[in-house]
């Protein structure tokens, strides 16, 4: 399960096991799990949230939401090399 950045108190991570889904990341404080915030990234560079598990209050998963789309290409290329494929699958 690599991290991939912080911010603020949160990680922002893949989950290991989860490649046969589109590209997306996990959202947690504390020690991350499945359960956890996740995102998914978008094929036109943004991202949408596919369940709040992990409670984020809406204020600060807003500005999460436009940190992780501004990290978006940064996203994509650990993905690609974690995950080991040459091309990704996106929610939408």
């Amino acid at each position: 399960m690599p991290s991939l950045f912080k911010i603020g108190g949160y990680t922002v991570y893949f989950w290991s096991n989860e490649n046969d889904e589109p590209i997306h990341v996990h959202v947690c404080r504390g020690k991350p799990s499945p359960g956890a915030t996740k995102l998914w990234l978008t094929a036109a560079g943004g991202c949408v949230l596919a369940g709040n598990r992990g409670r984020i209050p809406q204020s600060e998963l807003n500005e999460l939401l436009d940190i992780i789309a501004a990290q978006y290409f940064m996203i994509c290329d650990a993905w690609k090399r974690h995950f080991c494929v040459d091309e990704i699958k996106f929610y939408c």
